[in-house]
């Protein structure tokens, strides 16, 4: 298996600077402008496009106007746009931030899809905005031809924005290069809770400047703070070059509301005048579902889910998990019983439904949060799943047992665990040999991460279910800068030949720091 980056065709470089020369004549918007304080004119998409939860024959694509504007999706099999299938997609306006999605359906399978967004004034239908490109790859139908997606967390965090005198978030242009299938983005998206200064003081006596916002000066409480977050990315080029470039698989974790956040808690916190977290996560969910492309989350406004298998192909489903909508609330994790969990009732049995049914050679299970990392929240509580005791199952570890020994059970070939969130990149090696709970078959768990904020020292390890650390990458102190320490990110290679999975965990760099290679058609590896 080949361990260097694909070359892309001539078609899809082409469309590649086509859609840089689009971004730089699409100059964003000032700095926290409301599209209804645009100037008068044409419907701009200045924030670029987007694409979501790609299969072998669907996508999603995504686009935000300055304006009201019908969304108009054109595809074609080359970059020529000769041979074009027009889309009529949604009105954007206010009700959804001026953003939205339109589906393609019935596309060719493994192929490279080309397309372009064009925005019209609704009331004059001539009067159009500049086209956007972007490009991605459907996923194969066939066994033999090879699967490659990147995966981390953790943006604009801790303190740590974009950076303009770094070149902003650098880490994206070095995953666009190593051009994946998709992305998978395993949650803290955003930083809503994490307010950006102009510029923090490192401890040599450099200095790290920010581009800040309206909205990214205080905690988010209000829709259009949480919204502010989730536009604040995108005013990084790098961001918007790589989403043109190639789709992503996205779930979100705490950040995206508040830090270490739980259904029906009632916040402590000087900073917000809105203390009820429900209250706030619903606001930070319609922000979400706006800013990015979700199959589950078709409908503004309306309920959906983010827990979902994006089939890709024959070599690999990827089941996204929301280990944060669901579970109860934050403790010291010591319950004999715990029917809610991390997941909630009906999540597991989904996600037991859904492992027992795919056919895929590879099932990645994208957490958002580890599984054996001991993750604290304040001095007696637990926010991940395991709390520290090395014995047998407790709290929420019962439901995490309870899937473990199914997958044994009904012999589910090839799980692999995949997760960000704490900041630092390691792998896990869990066995029943050295676990308190033994009634489950040997898995890996990777974790890769932070994308664009603060590195932060290595977790310790619960002997629940027996996890090795062997392997680790982190800082020796906390909140340590881009500046300072690498970012991280890893990398998923399946070979249609063999249909082995390689994993690499890469530095920002172009560094490999660790690679396993993992057999198919194994219950346990």
């Amino acid at each position: 298996m080949s361990h260097s980056p694909r070359r892309p065709s001539p078609d899809r470089r082409s469309v590649l600077r086509g859609t840089v020369a689009a971004s730089a004549a699409l100059a964003l918007p000032a700095v926290g402008a409301a599209p209804a304080l645009a100037l008068s004119g044409r419907p701009r998409a200045a924030w670029g496009v987007q694409t979501g939860d790609v299969t072998t024959s669907s996508g999603l694509v995504w686009v935000r106007s300055d304006r009201p504007a019908r969304m108009i999706v054109e595809t074609s099999a080359t970059d020529s746009f000769r041979r074009t299938q027009r889309l009529h997609g949604p009105l954007l306006g206010p009700g959804t931030d001026f953003t939205g999605t339109t589906p393609l359906r019935g596309l060719p399978p493994g192929e490279q899809i080309h397309y372009r967004v064009t925005l019209a004034d609704p009331d004059d239908p001539r009067r159009t905005g500049e086209p956007v490109c972007g490009t991605f790859r459907t996923a194969p139908a066939r066994r033999r031809q090879d699967v490659r997606f990147l995966w981390s967390g953790d943006i604009a965090g801790q303190g740590w924005g974009i950076n303009p005198d770094v070149g902003g978030f650098r880490a994206y242009e070095e995953m666009q290069r190593l051009d994946p299938d998709f992305f998978l983005c395993s949650g803290d998206t955003v930083y809503a809770d994490g307010p950006l200064s102009p510029s923090v003081t490192l401890p040599d006596g450099r200095v790290w400047r920010n581009i800040t916002t309206e909205e990214k000066s205080k905690v988010a409480e209000t829709l259009g703070e949480y919204r502010g977050n989730f536009r604040y990315n995108l005013l990084d080029d790098n961001v918007r070059r790589f989403n043109a470039q190639l789709p992503t698989v996205v779930q979100w974790d705490d950040h995206e509301v508040r830090n270490n956040w739980y259904p029906g808690q009632i916040f402590d916190d000087a900073r917000y005048t809105e203390k009820n977290a429900d209250v706030l996560a619903s606001r930070a969910m319609q922000a979400f579902s706006e800013y990015f492309p979700v199959s589950t989350l078709p409908a503004r406004g309306q309920d959906g889910r983010l827990h979902r298998v994006v089939r890709y192909g024959p070599l690999l489903d990827v089941f996204v998990l929301d280990m944060r909508s669901y579970r109860n609330a934050n403790s010291p994790g010591r319950q004999a019983d715990d029917e809610q969990g991390i997941l909630g009732a009906e999540q597991l049995a989904w996600l037991k439904r859904e492992l027992a049914r795919s056919r895929a050679v590879w099932k990645v299970i994208a957490a958002d949060m580890p599984l054996g990392l001991v993750v604290p929240d304040g001095a007696t509580n637990f926010e991940a799943i395991a709390q520290g005791d090395p014995g047998a199952p407790l709290g929420r570890e019962l439901q995490i047992a309870e899937l473990l020994r199914f997958v044994k059970h009904r012999r589910i070939t090839g799980t692999l665990w995949l997760t960000a969130d704490v900041h630092y990149t390691s792998a896990q090696h869990y066995t029943p040999e050295r676990a308190a709970f033994k009634d489950f078959a040997p898995f890996w768990e990777f974790v890769s991460g932070p994308l664009a904020a603060g590195g932060f020292p290595a977790n310790a390890l619960d002997g629940t279910f027996g996890p090795e650390r062997v392997f680790v990458r982190a800082p020796n102190r906390a909140n340590v800068s881009p500046m300072e320490s690498p970012q991280y990110f890893g990398e998923v290679d399946i070979d249609g030949g063999s249909g082995e999975l390689t994993v690499r965990l890469r530095a920002e760099g172009g560094t490999v720091l660790f690679s396993k290679v993992l057999q198919p058609g194994l219950v346990g590896q």
